[in-house]
């Protein structure tokens, strides 16, 4: 069963670090793609970064450029996104999704197969 569980999300001060991890069930192939989105209240999902499994390549929503970091760890299957400079705008539910189709590097929410159930991050100012 495919299965993404993230974890890691809480409430941090502005410019506080936090750091999120997704577990994948099972081993994700060279051309999958993992990423994380975000929604906050009252706004649309939007894309915050991404992560080829097999190269490491990775992409970033302009918005998190230069705080947020995306990476993984082969061996334990898992994504992580390692967010610094946090700023109140940053609150929102993160997901952790996973296109297996392989193809570029989506940042709309339908290019996605599968999800995870979302974690909370609160910054206060």
């Amino acid at each position: 069963q495919v299965q993404l569980a993230e974890s890691g999300g809480g409430l941090a001060q502005a410019g506080g670090s936090l750091t999120l991890s997704c577990a994948a069930s099972w081993r994700p192939y060279s051309s999958h793609v993992l990423g994380w989105f975000r929604q906050g209240p009252g706004l649309e999902r939007e894309f915050v970064a991404a992560i080829r499994w097999g190269d490491g390549s990775t992409n970033y929503a302009d918005s998190v450029k230069g705080r947020f970091t995306i990476s993984r760890d082969n061996a334990k299957n898992t994504v992580f996104l390692q967010m610094n400079s946090l700023k109140p705008e940053d609150t929102a539910v993160y997901y952790c999704a996973a296109d297996i189709t392989g193809w570029g590097f989506p940042q709309i929410p339908d290019r996605y197969d599968y999800w995870g159930q979302g974690t909370q991050v609160t910054v206060s100012s």
